[in-house]
């Protein structure tokens, strides 16, 4: 890893670094917040937080004031890119927001030339995790937040993979991609045109076929405002999943805000007391 840079914040440290990703055959970037309590002799526990379409590492750090909580709680926080970069890894023809580069669904690829580099799933559950955990004061305990395609990508680790996370929260998730036209741009280029493939990245289709001893609590929060909220984002398929199988989701529409961060960061407080006592840490 290199070092890119750090900041001292709320009596913890903020750091970005660069490594080698071998998942995602290409150069990635990372922030990890180790709040004040984390040292050599005393661990925390890890959140990691998965952004939407066009943000990198920096966007959660720097605007959605999550850090002085953190600090209280003693989590540590790690915020990856949205997508493989670099000159070597394809984009869209087009340039688009919502496909290619700060675009990658957290998803493995499996056509190209996306495959190549376009295996965000791998990354954020095997690969990230065991460098964080190799290289910091963590434990292997974990839980998992995001927003939009993140809150997408979020959702989709923590109900494909039980028992890895305590807890799971989402802000404006895209909850049905298999139905909207961001996914359906996003899963038929990097999954190919057969839908069924495109179930496994659906967190309203994965919720409904858990078993009772696979669920995890969960916490989803929407803005009532939000100019995503009926054509791409679908919350209503994700509460109705919930209610058929008696999922532990507690699901909040915010009347009056938005898609931007300034409701992120009107929640994030919530979110992260919600996974800290999942954690045992509150």
């Amino acid at each position: 890893m290199t070092q890119v840079s750090e900041n001292k914040v709320f009596g913890g440290r903020h750091v970005q670094y660069r490594h080698q990703a071998n998942s995602l055959a290409c150069d990635m970037r990372f922030a990890i917040f180790l709040p004040p309590q984390a040292s050599e002799n005393h661990k925390v526990p890890v959140l990691y937080w998965l952004s939407g379409l066009t943000c990198t590492d920096e966007n959660f750090m720097q605007k959605a004031g999550a850090l002085r909580i953190a600090a209280e709680l003693g989590m540590a926080i790690v915020a990856p890119d949205t997508s493989p970069r670099g000159e070597a890894v394809p984009d869209d023809a087009d340039n688009s927001y919502d496909f290619g580069h700060g675009a990658g669904f957290y998803v493995d690829a499996t056509e190209e030339p996306w495959s190549a580099h376009y295996q965000m799933y791998t990354y954020i559950r095997d690969e990230l995790p065991t460098l964080i955990e190799q290289h910091f004061p963590v434990t292997g305990e974990k839980v998992i937040s995001g927003h939009s395609m993140g809150g997408h990508g979020a959702l989709v680790l923590a109900l494909r993979n039980p028992g890895l996370y305590r807890s799971v929260t989402a802000f404006s998730p895209i909850c049905n991609p298999s139905t909207c036209p961001w996914g359906e741009k996003a899963l038929s280029n990097y999954l190919g045109e057969d839908k069924t493939a495109w179930q496994q990245y659906d967190a309203s289709i994965l919720m409904v076929k858990l078993e009772q001893d696979q669920h995890i609590p969960a916490l989803v929060t929407q803005g009532g405002d939000d100019e995503f909220l009926e054509q791409q984002l679908k919350p209503d398929t994700l509460v109705a999943a919930a209610k058929g199988n008696d999922y532990p989701l507690s699901y909040e529409l915010q009347p009056g805000y938005d898609h931007s961060y300034y409701f992120i960061s009107s929640f994030i407080e919530q979110h992260l007391r919600f996974h800290a006592r999942h954690l045992g840490l509150a």
